[in-house]
């Protein structure tokens, strides 16, 4: 066997997907700072209203293209968005930055879970320990106090945020190759802020005072979270969910990072909840890599 079977190679699509990876886990520690200054559902709506008009504006030309498909893919991915990116920032202020990430990243583990309850495909075993260990790790990270049985509604809402993005990812995987990157980030992002917006009515929001402050995080945001969904629908189309969701892996260490750098401390029993999740995260992952692995020293010797 030569060892050049086992080097390690990384598709310019994973490299984006990495790059914006680490600058995501930066994005809670500016989202905690946003929920200060306004309600949630009024901040999303107008994050991904910025978000859709900065991708429009590079798209006009070939907006005139929509079709049906994108359409219907868009506004699906759209609504999924808009509940997971609103319920993590709910639960932001509740709940530290750090954890809110570690939380959020439970969706790695559901996306085998939710194609099993909806779509019939039923999760290996590796798979199943991963989504184990990963409700493990958020009964150690997010138990008040020393009840670790009992999760805050700060943690609630942010699991079930979780899940929402749990379906983005698997909604975004069934498209991909199908659709124009352009034309349905477009409208998944102006559905999202739609969504938000009307959900404000139901929450009893008002429109907050538009400080300086919150327009610039919003704007910055809003931009930043243009760049990610083109981004995760141009490399899915060439990178696995499977390899996606093991990129994503490392967002909630960069949160924990850039969170640590801010002044947060979580507890010892929260860190080790947070190293379950990570690990059942990859876990999750790793019989499809093996299964790949074996498969191409077969074909090799």
């Amino acid at each position: 066997m030569s060892a050049s079977r086992y080097a390690f190679s990384v598709k310019p699509q994973e490299a984006l997907l990495i790059l914006i990876t680490m600058f995501w886990g930066g994005t809670f520690l500016a989202v905690q700072y946003a929920v200060t200054l306004s309600d949630p559902f009024f901040f999303v709506g107008l994050r991904f209203a910025t978000a859709a008009i900065a991708v429009a504006l590079i798209s006009l030309k070939s907006l005139r293209g929509l079709t049906l498909r994108e359409l219907k893919a868009g506004v699906a991915i759209g609504v999924a968005i808009a509940m997971g990116y609103s319920l993590q920032t709910w639960g932001l202020q509740s709940i530290s930055s750090s954890k809110s990430a570690f939380i959020t990243a439970m969706y790695v583990p559901l996306v085998p879970l939710l194609q099993w309850l909806c779509l019939g495909r039923i999760p290996g075993i590796m798979s199943c320990v991963g989504i184990v260990l990963a409700f493990i790790g958020l009964i150690l990270l997010a138990g008040p106090g020393d009840n670790l049985l009992a999760l805050g509604p700060g943690e609630i809402i942010t699991l079930v945020g979780a899940i929402a993005i749990a379906a983005e990812i698997i909604l975004i995987s069934a498209w991909a190759g199908q659709v124009d990157v352009k034309r349905v980030t477009v409208v998944q992002l102006a559905t999202a802020s739609l969504v938000a917006f009307g959900a404000m009515v139901p929450a009893g929001e008002a429109v907050p005072a538009l400080s300086p402050g919150l327009i610039i995080v919003a704007l910055g945001l809003g931009i930043f979270s243009a760049i990610i969904q083109v981004t995760m629908n141009w490399a899915q189309k060439s990178v696995s969910p499977t390899r996606a969701t093991v990129i994503y892996t490392g967002e909630p260490v960069w949160a924990g990072i850039f969170g640590r750098i801010a002044g947060e401390r979580l507890p010892v029993l929260a860190l080790l909840g947070g190293v379950f999740i990570v690990a059942g995260v990859l876990v999750s992952e790793l019989k499809l890599k093996k299964k790949r692995k074996a498969a191409s020293e077969l074909t090799s010797d």
